[in-house]
């Protein structure tokens, strides 16, 4: 879970105004009732946990210093949005909530105290009140990005947490150098495929792709591996062997866990670096420590979200820097399928049953 979640990016304010005033008040109009009452929007809002998001039309909200009003384009869903509304996430928000906090569209209003932004701005945004899967958000400043001329919105809403894990975590974390050989699972998925195009277009890495089934495998490789792995009819350890010459791989980019994460560890090279992404299949394993001793391994692991608290300035870069690589056409992200709004179920079934490639974003019009 990379975004994961976004997913530190995912905590909760509840922002509640009365809506009940005696009969001699006077609706101002610039007040928030006033504004609530002439403009509403659609959104898919989950009201009971574990059950089918509901596409309502809510009030619009009045703005709070340093925010800005973004009419929604786009907006990515990231596995930590499905173990949100399943109620399986670390962090509850009270119901009802918007679903969703990775968009892409444009400033329609700002704010007192907004300095980096104006309206008819097109950015990308990790909202932490969530409310992503809307046809309008409000978000802080400090949670937009600028998105360049030549990125699309759909393309930009695919961009932040898939890429900016990758990113980060490939330099940052792994220090992954030119000519190594780097290994990821779940490489079809949206995370999966950044790494392949960041680690093999960005920093010159040799890499190798597992992923379940032949036709995940040919994308894998068209993504810029030189090799894949279907770990439903070949072994991860022996396969990686094959490619690497026997030596295995320098860096290992895992995100499944359980026994897949386990076959990961066998094929690491001497001095490998095995980084732990999250347990997408579901088991937390238990790390054998008689093999990093013997092969000299480090174990690292990489939450990418928590870096907007612990090291924001790190966390902001990583994004402003696949934005520039986006724009200088070096890294391209593979958006599997586009949803509209009403089909939101429809997008979030296709990850649960892992029938989706990449990215899949849900647009607004």
């Amino acid at each position: 879970m990379a975004c994961a979640p976004p997913e530190v990016l995912l905590r909760f304010a509840l922002r509640g105004q009365s809506l009940l005033r005696s009969s001699r008040s006077v609706i101002r109009p610039k007040s928030a009732i006033y504004y609530q009452a002439q403009r509403s929007y659609r959104a898919a809002q989950c009201q009971e946990l574990g059950k089918p998001l509901v596409v309502a039309r809510l009030p619009s909200k009045q703005l709070e210093s340093g925010q800005v009003r973004i009419k929604v384009c786009a907006a990515g869903i990231n596995f930590g949005d499905l173990l949100m509304i399943q109620g399986a996430y670390q962090e509850k928000p009270p119901l009802p909530f918007v679903a969703g906090s990775e968009l892409a569209g444009e400033i329609i209003d700002v704010g007192e105290d907004v300095s980096k932004f104006k309206k008819g701005d097109r950015v990308a945004a990790l909202c932490l009140n969530l409310g992503g899967f809307a046809e309008e958000a409000v978000c802080n400043e400090y949670e937009l990005w600028h998105i360049p001329s030549s990125v699309d919105y759909v393309t930009a809403a695919a961009l932040p947490c898939s890429y900016g894990t990758a990113f980060l975590g490939l330099t940052r974390r792994a220090k992954v150098k030119e000519g190594e050989t780097v290994l990821v699972t779940a490489a079809a998925g949206a995370v999966g495929l950044a790494v392949v195009d960041v680690a093999s277009h960005v920093l010159g890495a040799k890499v190798i792709g597992a992923a379940g089934g032949p036709e995940k495998g040919k994308l894998i490789m068209s993504k810029g591996a030189i090799g894949s792995i279907d770990y439903k009819t070949e072994s991860i350890r022996e396969r990686t062997k094959e490619l690497t010459g026997g030596e295995g791989a320098n860096v290992i980019f895992e995100t499944v866990g359980g026994d897949t994460f386990k076959e990961c560890l066998r094929s690491i090279a001497w001095e490998g670096r095995i980084m732990v992404i999250g347990f997408a299949g579901g088991e937390v394993p238990k790390i054998p420590a008689n093999i990093l001793l013997v092969k000299n391994v480090s174990a690292l692991g990489f939450y990418w979200g928590q870096h907007a608290v612990k090291d924001n300035k790190a966390w902001r870069k990583s994004v402003d820097d696949v934005f520039k690589l986006a724009d200088e056409g070096k890294i391209s992200p593979h958006v599997g399928e586009t949803w509209s709004l009403d089909k939101v179920n429809e997008a979030l079934l296709s990850i649960k049953d892992r029938k989706n490639t990449g990215k899949v974003v849900v647009t607004m019009s």
